[in-house]
């Protein structure tokens, strides 16, 4: 006697619950953008401190931004150690990647939950168990030593997204042409690497705002090397203006710019089958 299966349906929504999940969403996404909406018109405002409603409008808040030349340092140098940590972070933690997803060794899964400890652990230990070692280094105060404790925190965010994009590859179009003749390299840079050129991207992007936006590695190891987190970190200490407001609106506008430009390059990145 043949068993019989039977199926279940999953339970749809009704048109109330799907209101009252759309509305929970909504408020959500609204508690969320709250702080931006009242940080966008503080930017703009006329008062000498930070005032909200804004009791006028000017410009002169990004026109202190940009015309303090302590404010333009630590924003470039805050963008040479994001850059400097993206082309470092991105090809290690993709071979990292490659190993613990193609890799046959044993230890294998100790590593790959190594890997994450830098995501784990919190930011603060790590920071003091960095400093402890660049100290003996002597690398204290060199702009290169936030690089190199930036890679090590942003590797994990690598690894995560681009073991990801190999866990769902598919590995026989490899096998599929070294069996036409290519050799594994050819095989890997001309059929692997353009599909995960998109997680590739979505990678280095991450890796780029994580060491950008960072505050506490840059005060354990930065010295007098001054970070725009660290600025207005030490902005808010002495003296609080709206050119705070004014940095934040700018990074956020240059997040939310990357991002367009990362999934509009990330899809057209994607080949076309």
């Amino acid at each position: 006697m043949r068993g019989t299966h039977i199926k279940r349906k999953a339970p749809r929504l009704t048109s109330w619950n799907r209101v009252l999940l759309n509305a929970w969403c909504g408020l959500v996404l609204l508690f969320l953008a709250a702080p931006i909406a009242v940080v966008f018109p503080i930017s703009f405002s006329s008062s000498e401190y930070l005032q909200f409603p804004p009791p006028g409008w000017s410009l002169r808040w990004y026109q202190a931004f940009l015309g303090d030349p302590q404010w333009l340092d630590a924003t470039l140098r805050s963008f040479r150690i994001a850059s400097v940590t993206m082309l470092l972070a991105t090809p290690l933690g993709t071979l990292l990647s490659f190993c613990l997803v193609r890799g046959k060794f044993q230890g294998r899964a100790l590593i790959g939950q190594m890997t994450l400890l830098p995501m784990v652990v919190p930011l603060i230990i790590y920071s003091i168990a960095v400093y402890g070692l660049f100290a003996q280094l002597r690398l204290i105060g060199s702009w290169f030593a936030i690089v190199l404790g930036h890679t090590v925190y942003t590797i994990p965010y690598v690894v995560v997204i681009m073991t990801a994009a190999l866990n769902t590859f598919d590995e026989s179009q490899e096998r599929a042409a070294m069996s036409l003749g290519a050799s594994r390299w050819t095989a890997v840079m001309r059929i692997t690497f353009p599909q995960l050129w998109p997680s590739i991207v979505s990678a280095a992007f991450l890796a780029f705002i994580s060491s950008f936006d960072e505050l506490v590695i840059a005060m354990f190891l930065g010295g007098s090397n001054m970070t725009l987190p660290k600025k207005m970190f030490d902005n808010i200490l002495n003296e609080i203006d709206p050119t705070i407001a004014a940095v934040s609106v700018l990074q956020i506008v240059m997040v939310s710019a990357v991002l367009v430009l990362v999934s509009r390059f990330g899809a057209g990145a994607a080949p076309k089958t």
